[in-house]
């Protein structure tokens, strides 16, 4: 049966917010507008994860490398949370397919893990071009039964992302659950990307208004990325997919970016299938603005609704487990 999502405007944006979004508009927009996605330059994308060593994770925070995957992955723990939480969060960053890693989001998911009061997975899934879009997405499904292989309950695990990492949020169970395998507690996704279709995005108001994604360029990510997909593959674009079995999700978007055409789209979807949906709009912020916080207050205020989400979908998990 259909559900009408539960769609919350957040009203208020800072000057931090307003100062962060004109340093992107006059920095890095016109760098994105010239750069080709070329596999020189692709080449260089290694470079940002790199540069990130100088984003140091809040005080009190606890990281270990996890072996055994086929890509890199760590435990991130905030501050505070208990070692012996038998809940968790399997989060995958973004980057546009092509960048960042676990430097670049360690600070933000450090955060959101304090937030929920529980150990996040960090997944570094292998990228495109190096690899096809199918590996990607195997990576993240494996982190997700490498989870459940180590005695975590399906019910006791969150999948969260941003951007890119919102798509594989969505994708991971889509593609776990047509395995066999039983989908998490919840869903949170950061100005997912959901819709392969850019044309509706260049058509978008947003387009003129987003702070640092140029949509036009974004025919150049699909290019590289999903070459020669057809635009409305559900095994490809998850606006597209059937979402029945998916769990509570939680989306939080900025109201100016041109992702928000992607997350109004995916909730209405989620609630034609009948998934409940909370779609957040937070005003006069741009494309993942919670990885910001510390510029934007409005930011620290949406990890910790990401946080309480996390709680309440795994909320009847209350016995100890070592992570």
């Amino acid at each position: 049966m259909a559900v009408t999502p539960a769609v919350e405007v957040r009203a208020g944006c800072g000057r931090g917010a307003r100062a962060a979004a004109l340093l992107m508009r006059w920095t890095l927009r016109p760098l994105i507008v010239r750069l080709p996605w070329s596999p020189p330059l692709l080449r260089l994308a290694p470079l940002l994860e790199a540069a990130a060593v100088l984003m140091v994770a809040p005080r009190g925070t606890r990281v270990a490398r996890v072996p055994g995957l086929a890509c890199a992955a760590e435990w991130v723990r905030g501050a505070g949370v208990p070692r012996d939480s038998r809940r968790v969060i399997l989060y995958f960053h973004g980057g546009g397919f092509v960048a960042c890693g676990l430097r670049t989001h360690r600070r933000m998911i450090a955060r959101i893990s304090g937030a929920a009061g529980m150990p996040a997975l960090s997944v570094a899934y292998r990228m495109q071009p190096r690899v096809p879009i199918a590996t990607s997405v195997r990576d993240c499904v494996d982190a997700y039964r490498w989870l459940l292989d180590q005695g975590y309950e399906p019910g006791d695990i969150v999948i969260a992302g941003d951007s890119a990492g919102g798509y594989f949020s969505f994708m991971t169970p889509l593609h776990a659950m047509r395995e066999g395998l039983p989908g998490p507690a919840g869903i949170a996704a950061l100005s997912p990307f959901t819709d392969l279709d850019i044309d509706v995005k260049v058509a978008h108001a947003n387009a003129a208004t987003d702070p640092f994604i140029p949509a036009p360029r974004m025919r150049d990510m699909i290019r590289v990325c999903f070459p020669g997909a057809e635009l409305t593959d559900p095994w490809l674009s998850p606006v597209h997919a059937d979402l029945g079995g998916l769990p509570p999700t939680l989306i939080q978007v900025g109201s100016l970016e041109v992702m928000r055409v992607d997350a109004e789209s995916m909730a209405a979807r989620l609630g034609a299938a009948g998934v409940p949906c909370t779609l957040q709009i937070w005003e006069g912020q741009m494309h993942v603005f919670q990885i910001f916080a510390d510029l934007s207050r409005e930011g620290l205020a949406a990890i910790q609704e990401i946080g309480a989400f996390a709680r309440r979908v795994t909320a009847r998990s209350d016995r100890p487990r070592a992570a």
